[in-house]
């Protein structure tokens, strides 16, 4: 795995990490560089109450480690950006905005993704490496200074987050801190396809930011064929990690189901799942798959998908039909990486972590 190419950035530090790495003297000249950086300066020749001295002398390295290679922009204010990192590879990150105009972004962690989920687009690239702090929190500035600072966050573009727990740590505790961006905790999501020591280790360790997870299927036959980490952390180890979070958090979890036409989209598999979630106090979101050229799968009829929340509610689960945004960009639920690709496969994960639990 290579590593990041913005180890050094500003924009994935802390104040006082920023003025211990630049040199800043006194050290609350940190503080102001981390000020300026939530308001969306795109140099340090913009931070005019920096000494001239300091101006001058850091005005030679960039402040950024990521740039916007292209954007695409949907009728339902939707963006998708294009952004190009130090080393070459790319990644895309969302905007999103819902009907009352509240915006999301909708951030990668990871280039490309290792776990191979048969229905999303992101998992036929394969895997290239993790993001550094900068370069996840830089997505959140890049897409601020379109259209303003987006009040929610969800980690739920390119790449398993929990595969990046410490990177993405570091970035929310970035993204969260009162001096900056201020984003509060409870306006934050991480999605996981169902990574078992990730979710166990963020009951233990935090950040307590609201948690989802990818769930699609509650058998295990059909959840192995449609998210390969279902081998490794079946749908039993899954359900206790999460009473295990729940219990130490006391938060509701949100359960994701992608559903398929004709695949995953019957009575039965919704019984199947509402039978799985008790005693869980959880949610489903409702998401009609997207349609990605060459996956061998169908949108579900409205139908199908009525009857499955239907069945859901009748069984006493609260049923969420997702909106569909950010389609007409490929930006929706696992659209993302039509214009990218990246090597690498899902073995080796499984293989390196085939002794840990």
């Amino acid at each position: 795995m290579t590593e990041g190419s913005s180890l050094l950035s500003a924009t994935g530090m802390l104040p006082e990490d920023i003025a211990e790495a630049l040199s800043l003297k006194p050290a609350f000249r940190g503080k102001q560089v981390f000020k300026w950086i939530a308001r969306g300066a795109a140099s340090f020749a913009e931070m005019s109450d920096l000494p001239a001295s300091d101006r001058e002398r850091l005005s030679r390295r960039p402040l950024f480690s990521t740039a916007v290679d292209s954007s695409l922009k949907g009728d339902d204010g939707s963006v998708k950006l294009k952004i190009r990192l130090g080393d070459g590879a790319a990644i895309e990150s969302v905007l999103l905005v819902d009907a009352e105009g509240r915006m999301t972004a909708c951030l990668s962690t990871q280039v490309g993704c290792p776990m191979a989920c048969a229905f999303c687009k992101t998992g036929t690239l394969g895997f290239l490496r993790d993001l550094d702090p900068a370069e996840i929190v830089e997505q959140y500035l890049h897409l601020a200074a379109i259209r303003g600072k987006p009040s929610n966050i969800v980690f739920m573009g390119m790449g398993e987050p929990l595969l990046n727990l410490e990177s993405l740590r570091k970035a929310i505790s970035i993204l969260m801190h009162p001096d900056g961006l201020a984003v509060s905790r409870r306006k934050i999501t991480i999605s996981t396809c169902g990574i078992v020591p990730g979710i166990r280790d963020l009951a233990d360790s935090g950040p307590h930011v609201r948690l989802a997870v990818s769930l699609t299927a509650a058998t295990d036959e059909l959840r192995d064929a449609l998210m390969p980490v279902n081998r490794r952390w079946n749908l039993a180890t899954l359900k206790d990690a999460l009473l295990y979070y729940q219990g130490k958090t006391g938060d509701r979890i949100t359960l994701e189901a992608a559903i398929m036409g004709g695949e995953n989209s019957s009575v039965a598999s919704a019984s199947a799942m509402a039978d799985w979630i008790r005693p869980m106090n959880a949610q489903v979101n409702v998401i009609p798959w997207n349609p990605i050229p060459g996956l061998p799968y169908r949108e579900p009829e409205r139908g199908e998908v009525g009857a499955f929340e239907a069945e859901l509610e009748r069984r006493g689960v609260n049923a969420v039909r997702r909106a569909r945004r950010g389609r007409g960009v490929s930006g929706a639920c696992g659209q993302l990486g039509d214009t990218l690709g990246a090597s690498g496969t899902v073995d080796a994960l499984y293989e390196e972590d085939a002794e840990e639990d």
